[in-house]
């Protein structure tokens, strides 16, 4: 029976897909294969179409096709980080000339990845707001290939209507990518809602612990895939086999994680409300968050991630990161640690003086699957 046919059911899908036992021993998990090369059958007979591990590698094999089949997918890409993942994904969509609409919120090294690099490429990009598919479309240009997505977005919390912004892209012709980081597939199918391929950092909540780094890409049409998958091995940032490894470890647990992530979150944000020195707080399951309803309908639940402002500007800000104690300060986000960060100093950074500059007293935070009372009391201290 294919892995496809196994469940339809997210929690059975994660722990079996790709994972089938050992054909030599039984091992019931997919064995790290540590080998750069593989014995031929002869000159061109490739067992089992392996013959170097840049081009494919079994334990890479089994994540892919995870990956896939978790995101309702037809084919499954993995690379040594997420940047590596956009990077193939864009030189295999883009010539010299074309052009692209990116959100006014976004990851800083995705934004760093159109301005500093593809730019000098030839390839032109301009900003707008995708949670209104009206300034999307008024973005668009003939030469327009890719629509470019978050949602949530990093770190303003923003949601975009995956489905409304799917017609805008195809009555345009181009591509809409949509970077599922935040969400994760347990919590939101972006392929299942009309987009065209979707962006993973591994590192973050499919790995889950912090001891990884990754990148994906999942897409809806195998000819794509199979492009993608010609520029994955002529490039060569692909995934090794410890990580693919670490991955698929982390993604057996992916849905009790969100779970938890999710129902601490809520109850972080909903803190952060109440708090005095807080003047706004990022996180669409408030029902206050304009994005509530999109995000109700298109995700199982909100997420892990919020990030709110403070009263006393930019050095407010950075001293409530630095007070934090169960609150780990540090970049990256979805371990089952918490984390603190203050964006414009840090993760945003190469955002500073353009149109996706985070306000300056902004505090990041990916909240882990610690006993929420020890969350709570750390930020109330941290916020004094």
């Amino acid at each position: 029976m294919s892995d496809r046919h196994i469940s339809q059911h997210f929690e059975t899908v994660a722990i079996h897909a790709g994972n089938t036992a050992d054909p030599l021993t039984g091992a019931v998990v997919p064995p790290i294969y540590q080998v750069s090369t593989y014995k031929q059958d002869g000159v061109g007979g490739l067992r089992g179409g392996y013959e170097y591990s840049r081009s494919a590698n079994p334990t890479r094999t089994a994540l892919e096709e995870n990956l896939a089949a978790l995101e309702g997918g037809r084919r499954g890409l993995a690379f040594a980080s997420g940047l590596a993942a956009e990077d193939c994904l864009l030189r295999t969509l883009l010539s010299p000339g074309d052009h692209v609409v990116i959100p006014n919120d976004a990851y800083g090294g995705t934004f760093r990845l159109f301005a500093k690099v593809v730019s000098r490429w030839g390839v032109e990009w301009s900003v707008a707001d995708t949670s209104d598919p009206a300034a999307v479309r008024a973005a668009i240009t003939p030469k327009t290939k890719v629509v470019w997505v978050e949602t949530p977005s990093n770190p303003l919390l923003g949601i975009t209507d995956i489905a409304a912004l799917s017609h805008v892209a195809r009555e345009a012709g181009a591509k809409l990518v949509v970077d599922n980081t935040f969400a994760s597939p347990y919590l939101q199918q972006p392929l299942a809602l009309g987009a065209d391929v979707v962006v993973h950092s591994l590192t973050k909540y499919m790995g889950g612990h912090s001891d990884v780094v990754g990148g994906a890409l999942v897409v809806a049409d195998q000819e794509l895939g199979e492009e993608l998958a010609y520029h994955q091995n002529a490039m060569g940032a692909v995934a090794g086999p410890m990580d693919a490894w670490l991955v698929l470890r982390g993604i057996k647990t992916l849905a009790v994680r969100m779970d938890r992530h999710s129902e601490n979150a809520t109850k972080v944000a909903e803190m952060l409300t109440r708090h005095a020195r807080v003047t706004r707080v990022l996180y669409p399951g408030l029902p206050e968050h304009p994005g509530h309803e999109t995000a109700a309908k298109q995700m199982k639940s909100f997420g892990g991630m919020v990030s709110f402002q403070v009263e006393g500007g930019e050095e407010a800000a950075v001293e409530v990161c630095n007070r934090a104690k169960v609150f780990t300060l540090g970049e990256s986000l979805g371990g089952v640690e918490s984390l603190i960060e203050h964006p414009g100093r840090m993760t945003h950074a190469s955002v500073a003086g353009s149109l996706l500059e985070v306000p300056a007293d902004l505090v990041r935070l990916s909240v882990g699957i610690e006993n929420i009372d020890d969350l709570l009391e750390d930020l109330k201290q941290a916020l004094g």
